[in-house]
């Protein structure tokens, strides 16, 4: 009977263990062993070439760590500008005020927009010659700092960068938000009664209490700007001079221009590595942050 219960229960499991072993484990050893080899995705045999393509990657390649540092760049104006409008509008939306639902749905619009949709309005807008954002400059008697946004290589990653954070922001604003709401109101009002200010209630009540929620927040916008790729090739296709190019779009290359497709797995490989080692330090600071 023991025996029989016991495979009635690996029976109730098979079906999501199969599915997770088709679509996750199976993949994951199949990049790791393409990342060994040289393949161009046609010919029937490919090469084992060991750790050939991680150390071309690593030390001899001009162009992954230049993408690297652009998609760091992207990460930390969105670690800064966006999840600061977020929480500055979940802190307006926590309060009761007017028409509190409708400004929830507003920001929350953005994230929900079609990325390919966002980067063609914005590569419109941004257009050198008949955008509207030069045409507000002018109107504004500043013609002066009009220019061709996305071909400069002054400006093209930082408008990149810009766009992401705008479209991004509503994800950290409704994570915020519900954050905020499970902060118990009779400490605000403790606080009030003694004295602190707005400042020293948010420094001394909301800070400690939202700690693992900003930890939440930041760990899902470096995974997420980190990975950043449609805005990107809708918006500039890593140009100019790659000077918007990020690891999806050099793993992209690599497969469909270069035909290395063991490489661009390598690489593939790398990144996930990153993104882990990323992941892991900011839940270590996490921990020594409540400690402390």
């Amino acid at each position: 009977m023991k025996l029989k219960s016991t495979l009635e229960n690996y029976l109730f499991i098979l079906p999501a263990v199969t599915i997770f072993a088709v679509f996750y484990i199976y993949p994951f050893y199949a990049t790791f062993n393409l990342g060994l080899r040289a393949w161009d995705g046609v010919s029937p045999v490919s090469q084992f070439v060991g750790l050939r393509n991680l150390k071309e990657i690593l030390f001899q390649s001009r162009f992954w760590w230049p993408a690297m540092w652009h998609a760091g760049y992207i990460t930390l104006i969105a670690l800064t500008f966006q999840n600061a409008l977020a929480l500055a509008l979940a802190l307006a939306c926590d309060r009761q005020i007017r028409l509190g639902k409708f400004y929830r749905l507003i920001f929350f619009i953005p994230p929900v927009l079609s990325e390919v949709v966002v980067g063609l309005v914005w590569k419109w807008i941004y257009n050198g010659d008949y955008g509207l954002l030069n045409h507000w400059l002018a109107n504004l008697g500043l013609a002066h700092l009009a220019r061709a946004w996305l071909s400069d290589p002054q400006t093209a990653l930082t408008c990149v960068a810009v766009i992401h954070s705008w479209k991004g922001f509503g994800w950290g604003f409704i994570i915020l938000l519900a954050g905020l709401q499970t902060i118990p109101r009779q400490l605000y009002e403790a606080a009030r009664v003694d004295g602190a200010s707005f400042w020293q209630r948010f420094c001394h009540v909301t800070i400690p209490l939202m700690i693992p929620v900003f930890v939440l927040v930041s760990i899902l916008t470096i995974l997420g700007s980190m990975q950043s790729f449609v805005l990107v090739l809708t918006m500039t296709g890593g140009s100019p001079a790659l000077g918007t190019s990020v690891p999806v779009t050099r793993i992209l290359s690599s497969m469909r221009a270069s035909l290395r497709f063991g490489y661009a797995c390598a690489q593939g490989i790398i990144f996930g590595l990153v993104l882990l080692i990323l992941s892991f330090v900011q839940m270590r600071v996490s921990k020594k942050m409540k400690q402390a």
